[in-house]
This record gives structure tokens, sequence and C-alpha cells, in this order.
């Protein structure tokens, strides 16, 4: 099943302040994440982000707030983001068939958004090298459980140059260098 541009968004998953510093191989999720929102920018895509009680977790991280600059977080105090803040409806009104998803924690609100999405029919693509845990261990296992509820796994550059589909495509150039 081919991922597109005109049937997808991203959604990215309570990257904050105050969990961030023990994420596993926290400044690659940080770089990583960076790239992927700017291609996503590139190409068009709608994106929105959340974020798990602001109030003791902090914000989003600077690097990744800096890129949404204009998009509102979505607070939740619930793990899954669906249900939280106007998600539901904000899904409904886009009317996209893949969500790609990249944050933390892996194993908690990562897993259980993706379990949601998919009861409710939509496709989660996970950013396997965008999404991470505390521990190595819990995010492995919840990539697993992922893809057995019927998540799609991918990596930032895969997803960028399947959303792109072509080389003559005007973005290529600036794709090819958001990767680099």
């Amino acid at each position: 099943m081919k991922i597109t541009k005109a049937d997808s968004l991203l959604l990215i998953i309570d990257i904050q302040e105050k969990l961030f510093p023990f994420i596993f191989k926290n400044e690659e999720l940080s770089e990583r994440t960076v790239k992927l929102i700017n291609g996503c920018k590139v190409l068009g895509l709608d994106i929105f982000y959340t974020e798990q009680y602001p109030k003791g977790l902090g914000q989003t991280i600077s690097p990744i707030k800096d890129l949404l600059e204009g998009i509102t977080p979505k607070e939740k105090s619930k793990f899954t983001c669906c249900g939280a803040d106007g998600i539901d409806d904000y899904l409904k009104r886009a009317g996209k068939k893949f969500i790609i998803i990249a944050g933390i924690e892996a194993h908690v609100c990562v897993l259980q958004t993706v379990i949601d999405l998919c009861q409710e029919g939509y496709i989660p693509v996970i950013v396997e090298d965008c999404v991470s845990s505390r521990a190595q261990n819990d995010k492995e296992i919840a990539l697993v459980r992922m893809k057995q509820e019927g998540a799609i796994i991918t990596t930032f550059e895969s997803i960028l140059f399947e959303l792109l589909g072509d080389s003559k495509a005007p973005e290529f150039k600036s794709i090819s260098k958001i990767v680099k």
C-alpha cells in the first residue's frame, strides 16, 4: 500500500522538555524529527502536535516547537491522543487515511494512540527513527505491538521519499537537502 501526501498528515506526540532528557538517543530523535517536520512542510502536509500534561512535563522542546510556530498544541491528560482537545474532530475534518507519527514515549502515548487510530480505521505510519522511550527495549517491544495492531513502520528518509514519489517532483531538491 503506497502512502501518498494527498492522504497523509503528520502527528508529533509529546516531545516535551521534562521527559526529553531521559529518552534513549534523544539528540538523534530530535535531529531526525526536525528533518521529518521540515520535509513534511516542504511537501505541504498538515501537521499537528500534542503535549501531555504540559504543567508537569513542560512544553514541546525548542527545536521542534520553533518549526511548529503558528500551530497550537493539543493538550491532553490521557495517554492516547484520540479523544483529546478536539483531535478526533480534527482528524475527521482532515479526511486523511495515513497518520504519520513521531514522538515519545513509544510504549505509552504513541502505542495507545496507534491502537485507537487503528480501531477508528486510520492507518498509523510510525517513523521508527523519530519515536523513542526511556528504555530501548520498551521502544522495540512497542514497535512490534504497533505492527501487530496494523501500523506501518518506516524511517524519516523513507517516508519523505515515498511521499515525494518522483525525482522530477518540484520538491525533490529540497527533500534531498533535508535528508543529507
